[in-house]
Formats: structure tokens, sequence, C-alpha cells
């Protein structure tokens, strides 16, 4: 981890970069407030003044994930494809991020904010999804978006956890993958 300084910026984003980076070397078990303050240069308290606690973090870091992913969904548009791709090139660009937002232990469900930026991520994912002309999609768009979503989610994963690597570039592997499965055009 690179250890910065903090100075009179903005607390907040620092210390959620923070989180970011360490969950993405190690996970998230057993970093506290504490050491993402000591990261930050700053008093074990201040952090405290932005989060109550780890969960808080946690939480406010899943919400930047969500609103993020669902910034990179909707600069994709407009076809399916495109969301699939920008999908995993966030999963792949966040990784501390995408953990973070898929381990409900680790969050508060209930956060507004957290809530409000899950449900943009999915209204741009469904857009995508919507852009199918694959006659079982246009039938049952509900199912579509649940397979176009387990589809990125699970590649992701699998990726990330180097489940799989086919010795290629991931985006062409899933552009490839999604292609099989889903008519695009």
């Amino acid at each position: 981890m690179s250890r910065t300084s903090y100075h009179h910026g903005d607390l907040k984003a620092v210390i959620l970069a923070q989180a970011a980076e360490l969950v993405a070397e190690r996970g998230a078990d057993g970093i506290s407030l504490r050491e993402l303050a000591r990261a930050a240069g700053v008093s074990h308290a201040a952090p405290a003044h932005h989060f109550t606690d780890r969960r808080g973090v946690f939480t406010a870091l899943a919400a930047e994930g969500w609103r993020k992913l669902a910034a990179a969904l909707a600069e994709a548009r407009p076809e399916f494809i495109d969301a699939a791709l920008a999908y995993v090139r966030f999963a792949l660009d966040h990784p501390g991020h995408y953990a973070v937002m898929f381990d409900r232990s680790l969050v508060d469900p209930d956060d507004p904010e957290l809530r409000a930026a899950q449900d943009a991520a999915g209204d741009e994912l469904r857009r995508g999804v919507g852009t199918l002309d694959d006659p079982r999609a246009v039938e049952d768009p509900r199912a579509a978006a649940l397979a176009a979503w387990s589809l990125v989610h699970g590649f992701s994963l699998l990726w990330l956890n180097k489940a799989i690597d086919d010795g290629g570039d991931p985006i062409a592997t899933v552009d490839r993958v999604a292609g099989m499965l889903f008519k695009t055009g």
C-alpha cells in the first residue's frame, strides 16, 4: 500500500481510497478504522467523523462502487455487449470496491445511499439487456437481466480469483462468451 498523508483535503475520499486499496490487496478481514487512519496520516479518531465504524466504511465504499458501476454502464450505452464489457472492466479495475459490493456481511444493506446506488446500477444493466433482440430476452426481460448479470458477475469473480485465465484479454474473452449466449444483432 502506498502511504499518503492527508493534508486538509477530503478525508472521506482518502479513507475510501485506502480501504479499496487494502481490500484489493488482501481482502476485508482485519481492516480497521485505526489502520485506515494511520495510512491516511490522521489521528485514529478522525475517520469517525465520516464513518461511525468499520461497517460504515464498507457501506460507503460499496455505495461508491455501485455509483461508479452505474456510471460505467451508462457511458457504455447503447448495446448489451457494451454494458457487459463495461461491467467486467469495472470489476477488474476496481477489485476492492467490487469485493465489498457483494459481501452483505460487511455493509448495512438498508443504508439509503447504498440502496439508491444499487438501484441505479441495476437500472443501467437492465437498459443494456433491453437492447437484446433475442426472442427469449424480449419475452422474459427479468430472466434475461438475471442471466446477463450472472454471466458478467460470474466471469468477473472467476477472473479476479484466477480460476480462469485463457492467457488472453479478459475483455475479449467475455465479448466472445456473451456473443455465444445472447443474440446481439
